[in-house]
């Protein structure tokens, strides 16, 4: 085989694993990534002597070859751990996905039978449609669950989450991120076999039963070891290494600011940061076009609490809370010190510089955890702050020409591809972007 060289920019789980893909390929390896870290997203945080993930970051096992790799690099610090979440509604507590059951004791009766009139109707037109979803997101939800349900469960929620009304979302949100309720599906399952609806092309909801793997330092294990393994094999991995400028010739990315390198460039950092350190400069068209696709960020509230146990699930989602999930990692195997304490995570969609960012929140973050009953002020020992920039696309009204443009004009480097969550503007999972960067690395080496 001959020698190939690649250089990946990012050291998430997708540039980690891509870069494993370039080693089984036979090709030497440089990656850069910005953070002293690696895991992006995924990376975990040592902070008061406690391990802190950047929101929950949990190994499955349905992709058997990422998980075959990911399980000889953990080895034994690998944990398993049943799958246990809960979503708070109306006041109860129910499973995470929302089962059958769940929805239909959720929903005052009245509205539940408009709810269900609802998506009885809405299911009918798309029976006798050629229309795809629609638009935006609104009247994209409003044609697959029906205005009452519309109404009822997503409108006030999606837009507190994201800080945007579902009118101003693309459809497209709908179709990668926005999960379709298992609950729902128990309806509309019973429609199709009448044939009275049709398939529809949107994100399955989460898995109900399933085995996840953890470690007792948090998910800060598997990009470690990942990275371990690759150093071990001869990749050449750099920390705080950012990339500020990414050097071109015509057709071909030559180099960073990091060097010149020959041969193949594999990008997961932000697509918008990519098209800026581009140089020479594109053309002003296609920079407009990249400051028009925007993240949303996050905060997490990093808690250590003086109690042995806060919750009885591993994550909890809360609809009408200031945070939107809330995780207690010591439930999963985390080593927790001093003994009888236990940590939580506090997830916070925010934007740069505004309350939930500065931490100006906690107040109110820690009186919505008591009125949940998981803890009181005196029970918290410490609190720290986790900040993600690039934590969400935001698939705003719009965006898909925006990120043609871009992606086109990037069509040109011919040794050069972008991919993962920031690098292809998308929304996978941690799992997914790693089969993402498996796949790119194959395309671009192999072509």
């Amino acid at each position: 085989m001959s020698e190939k060289h690649i250089t990946i920019l990012g050291g998430g789980p997708c540039g980690l694993y891509a870069a494993h893909t370039a080693l089984e390929l036979g090709a030497k390896i440089t990656l850069y990534e910005k953070e002293d870290s690696f895991g992006g997203l995924a990376a975990g945080h040592l902070l008061g002597g406690n391990w802190f993930d950047l929101g929950v970051h949990m190994l499955h096992c349905f992709d058997s070859e990422i998980f075959a790799t990911c399980k000889q690099v953990m080895g034994e610090e690998r944990i398993e751990v049943p799958l246990k979440s809960h979503i708070k509604w109306g006041g109860k507590t129910y499973h995470y996905p929302l089962r059958g059951r769940d929805i239909l004791a959720g929903i005052p009766p009245l509205t539940l039978a408009r709810c269900l009139t609802g998506l009885f109707i809405a299911e009918l037109q798309t029976r006798f449609s050629k229309s795809t979803l629609g638009a935006d997101a609104q009247s994209a939800l409003i044609e697959l669950y029906g205005e009452p349900l519309y109404e009822f469960f997503f409108e006030e929620f999606t837009h507190r989450y994201w800080g945007i009304h579902p009118r101003d979302l693309s459809a497209e949100f709908v179709r990668r991120k926005m999960p379709r309720l298992s609950a729902v599906d128990v309806f509309k399952n019973l429609l199709e076999k009448l044939h009275l609806t049709k398939p529809r092309d949107t994100t399955e909801g989460a898995l109900r039963f399933e085995t996840l793997h953890y470690s007792k330092t948090g998910s800060e294990t598997l990009p470690r070891s990942l990275a371990t393994s690759l150093q071990s094999r001869g990749a050449s991995l750099h920390l705080d290494s950012p990339i500020t400028k990414i050097t071109h010739n015509k057709d071909l990315i030559t180099g960073t600011n990091h060097g010149s390198k020959t041969g193949h460039f594999l990008s997961t950092i932000p697509l918008p940061h990519l098209i800026r350190a581009l140089d020479p400069p594109p053309p002003p068209e296609i920079l407009h076009a990249a400051s028009q696709l925007r993240f949303k960020p996050m905060t997490v509230y990093a808690l250590l609490i003086k109690k042995e146990k806060c919750m009885d699930s591993l994550y909890t989602y809360y609809r009408d809370r200031v945070f939107h999930r809330v995780g207690e990692p010591k439930n999963a195997g985390l080593l927790v010190r001093p003994e009888g304490h236990t940590t939580l995570i506090v997830e916070t969609t925010c934007e740069i510089d505004d309350p939930k960012w500065t931490g100006q929140a906690l107040p109110e973050i820690i009186a919505d955890l008591e009125a949940e009953g998981l803890c009181t002020p005196e029970e918290i020992t410490s609190h720290h702050l986790i900040h993600a920039t690039h934590a969400y696309p935001i698939f705003a009204n719009g965006f898909e020409t925006h990120l043609k443009e871009i992606t086109t004009y990037l069509q040109r480097f011919t040794n050069l591809r972008t991919t993962g969550r920031q690098g292809a503007f998308t929304y996978p999972n941690m799992h997914t972007a790693m089969r993402m960067g498996a796949t790119t690395t194959r395309e671009l080496l192999t072509k």
